[in-house]
């Protein structure tokens, strides 16, 4: 493809060669012949610095945000917003071809995404999935790499869906995601706000910031559903241009309102009036959050032209998605879930609906990320000490820090939450969730987040091979 092409749409500032363009990279590691290299600076590494030896090693241009002087050089005001319109138009601009439903919000993603699908799937839509799990091209599955794929290979994931038959796309937007441009020339039919609770503080430095970037997804948007009952939601949608729709299950002037509300231990039940009319709505997935999931999901269908009785029945065919409050078979007579939470937001609504229905012990296993937002540590061990019956702190991706020194932190949360609750550290986790199965009792139920579906450990050592949910089946084979 011709340079000229690929730049379509792109505000070039210099005079360039119309050179044959092979592929687009931004690794130095790739393979550079024939290729237009995107220089884009990160923390540790800026390879503006070294963009005549990406030449020498066979680029045939570099896309750079300076003047360098280089013969092959493509001058930009921002290389990372000019990288997302390149990878679309390299990929033959695929997004255009699909009707974007994008959700964002610090927790839910992953289950609305999942719940927009099942509606989809009901209406027997070819529909692909972009999310934390996984990617889906309408059945077939990819593993994700990013919650938010980079532009190169969110457009590929595009093509591939639109080569499928696929008519609509499904995917979480996450902040960084936005806020590093990689859904930059993306129109989406429907975005949905989830909810805003302290998270990625490390990347972002404050709510403010945080909230801004969530919003960049809502300019992008035709129609926003917004969760009402979220403190943030006013300032979310303060100012756009497009339709807002209001979901709530406290405010009766939202637009939609949850009634009646159900929940047990295998979901959730609900009334959902809105559009001029009432509909029973029955979730097997449980949680209280589950019910604002599933609100918004069927409202954006709604907004997609399908029927609002329709929609809300098809939720009735819903599974749990791996890793989100996933119960694992063990043929005991307690009860162990595995499930993501790794905020205190998230915690303290996992926690408290998993309560509800707790005959014996709540015994809550979890850690906090190394080298990520440690303002949260505190808080969500004050979160599980006053809401959980036994608390096991362990290790949650440590990275280049003391697993130990973040205990005590999550430790000093759980003392100061006043409810006294007796709780234990054992920093390896393997050996935390066989402690907390060798000490329930009937009627119990110990549930590990964090993790979710996540299968590896980053300690200070190494990046190696761990999951949740195996650990909990090998202690029954072992």
């Amino acid at each position: 493809m011709k340079l000229s092409n690929l730049l379509v749409g792109v505000a070039v500032k210099n005079q360039y060669e119309d050179v044959e363009i092979r592929d687009v990279v931004s690794n130095t590691n790739a393979n550079l012949d024939g290729c237009l290299f995107v220089c884009i600076a990160g923390k540790k590494f800026d390879p503006h610095n070294c963009a005549a030896q990406l030449l020498e090693k066979g680029a045939s241009a570099v896309l750079v945000e300076r003047d360098l002087g280089l013969k092959n050089q493509v001058v930009v005001e921002n290389t990372r917003h000019a990288n997302a319109i390149i990878c679309a138009n390299f990929f033959g601009n695929p997004a255009k071809k699909l009707k974007l439903v994008g959700v964002t919000g610090t927790n839910g993603k992953t289950t609305s995404v999942s719940l927009i699908k099942t509606i989809l799937d009901a209406y027997g839509c070819k529909t692909g999935l972009i999310g934390t799990v996984n990617c889906l091209i309408d059945e077939e599955i990819e593993p994700s790499k990013y919650t938010t794929p980079e532009p190169y290979d969110l457009h590929r994931l595009f093509a591939k869906m639109v080569d499928a038959g696929c008519e609509y796309c499904v995917m979480e937007a996450s902040s960084q995601g936005l806020d590093q441009h990689r859904l930059d020339g993306c129109e989406f039919e429907v975005a949905i706000f989830t909810n805003l609770t302290h998270e990625h503080l490390d990347y972002h430095k404050n709510m403010e910031n945080y909230l801004e970037a969530k919003r960049i997804l809502f300019k992008k948007s035709k129609t926003v559903v917004v969760n009402a009952d979220d403190e943030y939601a006013e300032k979310a949608t303060e100012g756009l241009d497009c339709k807002v729709v209001s979901f709530s299950a406290e405010k009766d002037t939202a637009d939609y309102v949850a009634k009646n509300i159900r929940c047990r231990a295998d979901g959730v039940c609900y009334e959902l009036i809105g559009d001029g009319s009432i509909s029973r709505v029955r979730v097997n997935i449980p949680g209280s959050f589950t019910v604002s999931n599933s609100m918004g999901a069927v409202i954006a269908a709604v907004e997609l032209g399908f029927d609002f009785n329709d929609s809300a029945r098809a939720l009735a065919q819903a599974k749990s998605v791996k890793g989100r409050l996933e119960v694992i078979p063990t043929n005991t007579d307690y009860t162990v879930i595995v499930d993501y939470a790794h905020t205190p937001d998230g915690l303290e609504k996992m926690l408290s609906s998993l309560k509800e229905f707790t005959k014996g012990r709540l015994i809550s296993v979890f850690g906090c990320g190394g080298e990520r937002d440690i303002e949260k540590r505190p808080v969500m061990g004050e979160v599980a000490g006053r809401i959980a019956d036994f608390v096991v702190i362990t290790a949650d991706n440590p990275r280049n820090e003391e697993p130990i020194d973040i205990a005590h932190v999550i430790e000093g949360g759980v003392k100061r939450s006043g409810k006294k609750t007796p709780y234990v550290i054992i920093v390896d986790r393997a050996k935390a969730i066989w402690y907390a199965m060798d000490n329930a009792k009937a009627d119990d139920v110990i549930v590990i987040s964090g993790k979710g579906p996540d299968c590896y450990q980053h300690t200070k050592e190494s990046k190696f091979y761990y999951s949740d949910e195996e650990t909990v089946l090998n202690y029954f084979k072992q």
